[in-house]
């Protein structure tokens, strides 16, 4: 149109100067010889990211318009403007574009001219194919790629294979049938003829590695077998209980040698970083069967840890448990040793065949069930605990007697001052305290005196319902009976409640101190069905012992110790009292009993002490006090002279919240003593009623 409009202008002009009048001339034939459109191309711009989208230019001389014929399957031609563009999407291939150009008649001329599509080979090709950690037989493979379409896998185990077809982000399994060197390889697709590919050798291997399960086809368990033990993979000939595989060990133990068993080697070393609990499923044919299970270095029989349990039930499946929480991570171990009933030669009958199954490593000891009295020596139950807090547990023997098979426990530098150990899961029925029944008692081997023992009792299915007390060492080196009353329980602690299932214990050894690598021997953990003085200083304060000290401390010129009685009678004819002198100094003297636990108010709060005063209406006063400044205080004036009286304290309006762990004692308070036989006091029997 533009051209047309410059003709006009150019006649309308020759008018004017030809002439001055003007005349009207519309005729525009002359365009009917305007030339057609000349020299067509069209300029194709192909993007570069394998879509196939190419833009398509046309151009030519007088062409105002264009029809473009892309050259593949689409028919119908895409009209352009001339100096615009059309796009269009091709697969890979050789394309004849037709380009018709119109000049401003609309006359037409056209030309072809060659497209060439052409994918760019896919790059930046990454492959991972691993076998998969669960399934010796199994690789998986994923794959990412610029330029891609698509990827196709070959795992190279079969004649003319046919690849799987799979998409980034998709994860593509293939189990091979046997163990072998497999080349697998990956080829990246662009959408045409350019590919990309990775390749990548598979070793499939089927090393014997825990858990020894014996289900594997495939597995060479190949145990070697000394001194009269042999070992089979057999079917399971009891299916029953908590063992329902289909293949099992088979232990025969023959002659000549007490030490006869087998040992397999594994593919590779243990590992015990995270792990340290065995367990082996055993079917035995009597109660009692000794079981030992060893682990060795690869190439050094002197490198090993072992540890022996024994079987609880006949002819039945159970689950042994074997402690590896003390072995040195720091070796190498790579084989595993069996040895059933180590110092007793085999005869090869059924009384020495033994089934096993299921060797595995866990991170936790199954708990079991006990009964009081736990004395650790019964081979038949599994006296399984649980340590916490760094504190670590072990069997051992009786150091004064390696007959006697006990606990021991090590609170290494490092561990919590709470560490602690729970003696099996729970007991097979509650502790039967009763209102006057509230003591338990542990044997233990010190190495100190004057260390605190906790022990803790809770329904083993409410840990809220627990309440705790504590005895206190007071000899090294030697067996002591550590009584403790949980009708005294520890400060901070809940008190005694008679209706909960009290089921399960702990003991924590130097409670509240840190690990400092201190051992304790323990044994014969019991109820106490009849209450017995504590073997510390606690409630009731009679002065009668002679192995530990009464924590006595004197302040402003009081002088409390504890003597031969001086006057025994009827109204005390205990051996030993303490006896009180009031010397100058303050007005306030006195002396201060400490006790190992708080007092406990919950029930009882009326005090009775029996004391001998030289003078009648003499002020005697009983305190007890406690941290954060708890206290409370009765006065009363003795009523005799020269003679024995029970005199009565009444806390019934005592703080029973506060924890109270000290006794204090002042006679004449006010008034300053002088050291005399007047003041001169004797007190014995402090008991809480």
């Amino acid at each position: 149109m533009r051209t047309i409009k410059n003709i006009i202008q150019f006649a309308v002009l020759l008018l004017v100067v030809t002439g001055c009048k003007p005349e009207l001339n519309d005729d525009i034939s002359f365009l009917n010889s305007a030339a057609t459109a000349g020299k067509l191309s069209a300029l194709f711009e192909i993007t570069q990211d394998n879509t196939g989208n190419v833009t398509i230019t046309p151009n030519g001389e007088g062409a105002v318009s264009f029809d473009v014929y892309y050259g593949d399957a689409t028919t119908a031609p895409a009209k352009v403007q001339a100096g615009k563009n059309t796009t269009h999407k091709y697969a890979e291939g050789v394309y004849n574009v037709k380009i018709v150009g119109y000049n401003i008649t609309g006359k037409a001329t056209e030309a072809t001219q060659q497209l060439t599509v052409s994918f760019r080979a896919p790059e930046n090709l990454e492959v991972t194919a691993d076998v998969d950690v669960a399934n010796n037989f199994k690789v998986n493979v994923t794959a990412k790629a610029l330029y891609e379409t698509m990827f196709r896998v070959y795992f190279g185990d079969v004649p003319n294979e046919v690849p799987v077809s799979f998409m980034e982000g998709e994860t593509i399994s293939h189990t091979y049938a046997a163990v072998g060197t497999y080349t697998v390889r990956v080829v990246a697709l662009s959408g045409g003829a350019a590919t990309t590919q990775f390749t990548k050798t598979i070793t499939i291997v089927d090393p014997v590695l825990l858990p020894l399960t014996f289900e594997s086809s495939t597995l060479q368990y190949n145990f070697i077998n000394f001194g009269g033990g042999n070992v089979t993979i057999i079917d399971n000939p009891n299916k029953t209980g908590i063992n329902t595989t289909n293949k099992v060990g088979r232990m025969v133990k023959s002659a000549p040698e007490v030490w006869g068993g087998s040992v397999i080697t594994l593919g590779a070393p243990i590992d015990f970083s995270a792990n340290k609990v065995f367990r082996m499923k055993v079917y035995s044919p009597r109660v009692g069967a000794k079981v030992l299970l060893k682990v060795e270095n690869a190439t050094n029989g002197g490198v090993f840890f072992e540890k022996e349990t024994a079987t609880t039930v006949a002819n039945a499946w159970e689950d042994l448990v074997f402690d590896y929480n003390a072995i040195n991570t720091a070796n190498s171990y790579q084989k595993i040793v069996l040895i059933f009933d180590l110092g007793t030669v085999g005869d090869g009958s059924a009384n020495f065949t033994f089934l096993f199954d299921d060797i595995r490593l866990t991170n936790q000891i199954p708990t079991v069930p006990l009964t009081l009295p736990v004395t650790f020596d019964n081979a038949a139950l599994n006296y399984a605990v649980t340590d916490f807090g760094g504190a670590v547990t072990v069997n051992d023997v009786d150091p004064a007697n390696a007959a006697n098979k006990v606990k021991k426990t090590t609170k290494p530098t490092g561990a919590a001052s709470w560490a602690g150990t729970t003696i099996g899961a729970y007991f097979t029925s509650k502790i039967p305290f009763t209102a006057t029944e509230t003591q338990m008692s542990i044997r233990v081997y010190s190495p100190a005196a004057g260390l605190r023992v906790r022990l803790k009792v809770e329904d083993h299915t409410n840990n809220t319902r627990s309440v705790e007390t504590e005895a206190m060492t007071t000899a090294a080196d030697t067996w002591e009976t550590l009584v403790f009353d949980f009708a005294n329980q520890s400060a901070g602690t809940a008190a005694m409640n008679l209706s909960y299932n009290y089921d399960m214990a702990s003991v924590f050894f130097n409670f509240n101190v840190d690990g400092d690598g201190k051992v304790f021997y323990w044994d014969d953990v019991q109820f106490l069905p009849t209450n017995v003085t504590p073997n510390y200083v606690a409630l009731p304060l009679d002065f009668q012992s002679t192995t530990f000290g009464y924590n006595i401390i004197d302040f402003a010129g009081g002088n409390l110790t504890v003597i031969n009685n001086p006057f025994v009678n009827a109204g005390n004819p205990s051996s030993k009292v303490a006896r009180m002198i009031k010397n100058a100094g303050e007005v306030y003297a006195g002396s201060l009993i400490g006790l190992v636990n708080p007092i406990n108010f919950s029930v009882k709060k009326t005090f009775k002490m029996k004391v001998y005063s030289p003078r009648i209406g003499a002020d005697v006063l009983l305190k007890v006090e406690g941290p954060g400044g708890a206290a409370f205080e009765i006065r009363k004036l003795t009523t005799v002279a020269n003679a024995w009286e029970e005199m009565t304290f009444d806390f019934s309006a005592i703080d029973a919240g506060r924890s109270y762990q000290s006794i204090v004692l002042i006679f004449d308070l006010g008034i300053m003593g002088d050291g005399s036989a007047n003041y001169t006091f004797y007190v014995d029997d402090i008991s809480l009623n």
